[in-house]
C-alpha cells in the first residue's frame, strides 16, 4: 500500500476546508463510514457534518466545564444544526483530563493520562486530540473497536489533523493504533 500524508505548513483552523476534503476522499477510498470530529463552538462539527453527509458523522465536544464551571462552549446554534443535518454529538469527560487534571491543579503534579496527552503531542496537538476523542467515543459506545475510524483533530481551533485509527476503550489504551496520518501540520 502506499498512502501519502499532507503537510500543512503551519497549524490553524485555516486548513479545515482542505482537511475535511481529504476525509471525505480517504473515507470513501477506505471504505470508513464512522468520522469523528473534535469541536468546540461546534463550528467545524457544522462544516463536517455539512460535507461528509453520507458518513456516520460524530461530533465530540468538549465537556461541560472544561474552561469554566457550568459552561457548554458548544452553541446551541450549531448543536441544532449538527442534529439537523444528522450528526451525533458526544459531550463527556476527556480522555486526558478528568480527576488528574483536578490532582495537577490541586497538587501542581502530573499524573499518567497527562503524561501520555504531553506526549502524544510530540505529534502535534491535532494528533492528541484524535486519539482521545476515538477513546472517548469507544467509552461511550458511539463506535465499536473492531471497525477502523477517520478522527479529526485541530490545534487551538478548525481541523488541521486527520487520522485513520482502530479505537480501544482507555482502559485497553494500549489496543488503540495510528494506521496512518492522512494530514497533520508540519509546524506546531
Amino acid at each position: 500500500m502506499k498512502y501519502q500524508t499532507l503537510y500543512f505548513e503551519k497549524a490553524g483552523p485555516e486548513n479545515t476546508e482542505e482537511t475535511l476534503k481529504l476525509v471525505k476522499e480517504w473515507s470513501d477510498m477506505l471504505d470508513i463510514e464512522t468520522i469523528l470530529v473534535a469541536t468546540t463552538s461546534g463550528e467545524t462539527g457544522v462544516k463536517a457534518v455539512e460535507l461528509l453527509e453520507n458518513h456516520n458523522v460524530i461530533v465530540v465536544t468538549h465537556s461541560t466545564g472544561f474552561r469554566e464551571e457550568n459552561e457548554q462552549e458548544l452553541t446551541p446554534k450549531n448543536k441544532n444544526s449538527i442534529e439537523a443535518l444528522g450528526g451525533k454529538i458526544l459531550t463527556c469527560q476527556h480522555a486526558f483530563a478528568g480527576i488528574s487534571r483536578a490532582v495537577r491543579f490541586k497538587f501542581n503534579t502530573y499524573e499518567i493520562d497527562e503524561i501520555i496527552a504531553n506526549t502524544l503531542r510530540l505529534l502535534g496537538q491535532g494528533l492528541k486530540v484524535a486519539v482521545e476523542i476515538v477513546l472517548m467515543a469507544a467509552d461511550a459506545g458511539f463506535i465499536r473497536t473492531d471497525s477502523d475510524v477517520i478522527a479529526i483533530g485541530g490545534t487551538n481551533a478548525g481541523a488541521d489533523t486527520a487520522a485513520v485509527i482502530k479505537p480501544a476503550n482507555v482502559s485497553r489504551f494500549f489496543d488503540l493504533k495510528v494506521k496512518g496520518i492522512l494530514c497533520k501540520p508540519w509546524n506546531f
